[in-house]
């Protein structure tokens, strides 16, 4: 038998008492009991997403979120700004050219952040520009832009702000109403605990006004429709939602609450920065800026010499570890060490190890202990409980 350990940006690992609460006899949806669940869980997300806004509640993964935020404002020849710098900005880009969107592009390398006066050019360049499409966390670098900076830019304008915050939110601070987020999406399986299949959007009252003037054709992703049954004391989402995994999502939310946002957004931090140093330790070289607020992966450039195709395979083959290798234009030369939602200090030691091995049975020269180590050292400075 052989232990398994998902050390990846998603999907994460899943507390005991979220799996507990999968196992409870089905509710019906359309029964008082689920209304109840569903006002719980958006109160809750209100809470980790920061916001007042409405939160829209969709059974989906996080690219049906994504492309929910399109299809609600996207009609064909709308003008729209995407801020590329990895996988998923790339994905903001093909969404929104399906849908029809006459897209401006700004196209950074991968690693490197979006740049807010950018934004603001382009702005100026095209006052026409009806969205503006960005990361938060870019799950293929692990880079995280800065969304207060260009909410602000944003918001002096009458575009509006969509923001993939899949796996950052709950992970990382981010104010969606004090930093101008007008639609922001999240998925449930990375630093929200629960398994794939739920996805969220928050839509500010900025964003509403271009929704309803949207005429592109919805049916199962129309915000205008999921506000409308989802509003009142007999609240409902307007199809068969995933049941048992918004119980499972209850009682998640439940865990972050109990831990604090603060106390859960310090906890990343130092998980974060003990995968860092670890990989460091061992001669490794981070992609991208080492920023201490990348809370949800720590992407390493594959050393010279090593088959980078090889290290997820031998880790999950050999040792049961499952890492996140590079994509797109990155596949084979980087690897993801996720650490975003159930995770504590073992997850990461039990990771940096077994990279240890891996990297070793490939011809990499290693001081073993190195990384764990490292890690072990930021540890020992943590006030909160790991």
């Amino acid at each position: 038998m052989q232990k398994r350990f998902l050390i990846t940006p998603g999907p994460t690992p899943v507390p005991p008492e979220v799996l507990s609460a999968l196992s409870e006899p089905v509710v019906h949806h359309r029964a008082p009991r689920f209304t109840e669940i569903l006002k719980q869980v958006v109160a809750g997300l209100k809470y980790i997403y920061q916001t007042e806004n409405d939160i829209i509640v969709l059974a989906a993964s996080g690219t049906g979120a994504m492309e929910s935020a399109v299809v609600n404002i996207v009609n064909p020849g709308d003008h729209v700004l995407v801020g590329s710098m990895g996988n998923f900005g790339e994905r903001w880009k093909k969404l929104t050219a399906t849908w029809g969107a006459e897209v401006t592009a700004l196209d950074y390398e991968w690693g490197t952040k979006v740049v807010p006066v950018d934004i603001e050019r382009a702005l100026a360049a095209d006052p026409a520009i009806k969205a503006v499409y960005v990361q938060f966390s870019e799950t293929s670098t692990g880079v995280l832009n800065d969304i207060r900076a260009i909410g602000e830019i944003v918001a002096r304008t009458p575009a509006i702000l969509v923001v993939d915050a899949i796996s950052g939110l709950g992970a990382t601070d981010l104010k969606t109403d004090d930093w101008c987020v007008d639609i922001c999406v999240a998925g449930s399986q990375k630093a929200l605990m629960v398994p794939p299949g739920l996805a969220y959007a928050a839509v500010s009252e900025k964003a509403w006004a271009v929704v309803e003037q949207c005429t592109t054709p919805r049916f199962y992703y129309d915000y205008v429709t999921a506000r409308k049954k989802m509003t009142g004391d007999a609240a409902q989402t307007p199809y068969t939602p995933a049941v048992s995994l918004m119980v499972a999502q209850n009682a998640a939310i439940d865990l972050i609450k109990e831990e604090g946002l603060e106390n859960v957004f310090e906890r990343h931090r130092i998980l974060a920065r003990a995968a860092k140093e670890g990989v460091k330790a061992l001669g490794l070289e981070l992609f991208g800026p080492e920023d201490p607020e990348a809370n949800s992966v720590t992407a390493v450039r594959v050393p010279d010499g090593v088959d980078g195709g090889k290290i997820g395979k031998i880790a999950r083959d050999k040792w049961g570890v499952w890492l996140a290798g590079g994509q797109g234009e990155l596949k084979g030369k980087i690897f993801r060490f996720g650490h975003c939602g159930y995770f504590g200090h073992s997850d990461i030691i039990v990771g940096l190890c077994t990279v240890e091995m891996v990297l070793a049975e490939l011809g990499y020269d290693v001081k073993f202990g190195a990384s764990a180590a490292a890690a072990e050292k930021v540890f020992m400075q943590s006030t909160v409980q790991l």
